[in-house]
């Protein structure tokens, strides 16, 4: 009899064991979790109007450059610029040894006058009839050569003095005093770079749309602030066969003196056609290869309490041309539709959010990162 009551007693509490553990389970069940808030900042698609561009890359080249070289072997006697510097037309820049060229000259100027003082003396016995013709004929002949010749040698004295042929800025030396110079020999770089060239191609299916006047914008890594404006100059008449691209020629203002040959620059040709696009900041895009989407944020009512909250939903889009950091939507919304710019990368359909456009991106059509 004891041992049944043990029995009894041991079941009726597993008993109430059991009822307890059930409706634990059973609040935790119907116990909703906290709903988790997301931050993030949100903007509007805007309708905007873009003016239509012909973008590629360039080269810059300049309006004028050579290399300066000896036209005749001689050795250096002065060296007169500085590597860098600017300088104008005609000033000079090496002088060559001339003195053996300055005693030929000497003597060929005293040749020239005994043939001057013969030829006057000549034409006065000429005039008495006292020599013929041909005699005069002669002393012509001879004082011409002779003129001939110290010009000759003059020439010769003026190609040992190495001048500026046109204005503009020197590069590194690439000769020494005293070196002897064979003719063909490299002395300094010459560039005039204000205003300067831009090369650059595009497809031939936009050689229609091209002309010459039409407004340049020229930006990249080595230009800082905005872009350099100019204007295209010449259209190449004919177009590359391997690629079908026509070269153009734009030409900008340098006067700042930042640009150089060389350097590649990013160009756009501005075309005079109005576009009205729907625009977006690039940070709303999530890219994916089965498509890019965006999460638009709406309105909905809760359903257990009735209040009003911002949920998220993802869309589809269709984008197009990018500029700064926009880029067109060309399907998939709507103008005024709220869009989610940051914090995208923590949604997922239907998350609950809150904006906070405190810490939102600053999207610009022409930004100028500060380490450009």
């Amino acid at each position: 009899m004891k041992t049944f009551l043990i029995i009894i007693g041991l079941v009726a509490i597993l008993a109430v064991i059991g009822v307890i553990k059930y409706l634990q389970i059973d609040k935790l069940i119907h116990t909703k979790p906290p709903l988790q808030v997301e931050s993030v900042s949100t903007t509007q698609a805007k309708q905007e109007t873009w003016q239509q561009m012909l973008t590629s890359v360039g080269s810059l080249t300049a309006v004028q450059g050579v290399t300066v070289a000896a036209e005749l072997d001689g050795k250096i006697v002065e060296i007169d610029f500085e590597a860098g510097h600017n300088v104008k037309a005609g000033d000079v820049l090496v002088r060559q040894d001339t003195s053996v060229e300055e005693a030929q000259l000497r003597s060929a100027d005293a040749n020239v006058e005994l043939a001057r003082v013969n030829l006057r003396r000549t034409k006065e016995l000429l005039e008495k009839a006292t020599v013929s013709q041909a005699q005069f004929d002669a002393d012509a002949a001879t004082s011409k050569q002779s003129a001939g010749a110290a010009d000759n040698i003059r020439a010769t004295i003026a190609k040992r003095t190495i001048k500026a042929p046109f204005s503009g800025t020197l590069g590194i030396r690439l000769v020494n005093l005293g070196q002897n110079l064979k003719a063909g020999d490299a002395i300094v770089s010459l560039q005039a770079l204000n205003p300067i060239f831009v090369d650059f191609y595009l497809p031939q299916e936009e050689l229609r749309q091209l002309a010459t006047g039409l407004p340049v914008k020229i930006s990249g890594d080595a230009i800082s602030g905005a872009a350099v404006e100019g204007k295209v100059t010449a259209i190449s008449p004919d177009v590359d066969s391997t690629t079908r691209n026509v070269r153009v020629q734009a030409t900008v203002d340098n006067a700042a003196g930042h640009l150089h040959p060389g350097m590649y620059v990013d160009v756009a040709v501005e075309l005079p056609i109005i576009d009205k696009v729907l625009t977006i900041p690039a940070t709303a895009v999530l890219y994916a290869p089965f498509g890019d989407t965006v999460y638009v944020v709406d309105s909905k009512a809760d359903e257990a309490t009735g209040e009003k909250q911002l949920v998220v939903r993802q869309q589809i889009v269709r984008l197009g041309a990018r500029r700064g950091d926009f880029v067109i939507v060309t399907s998939g919304l709507k103008a005024g539709d709220t869009i989610v710019t940051s914090g995208v990368f923590r949604l997922r359909p239907g998350s609950v959010v809150q904006v906070n456009n405190a810490l939102a991106p600053d999207s610009q059509l022409a930004p100028t990162p500060s380490d450009s």
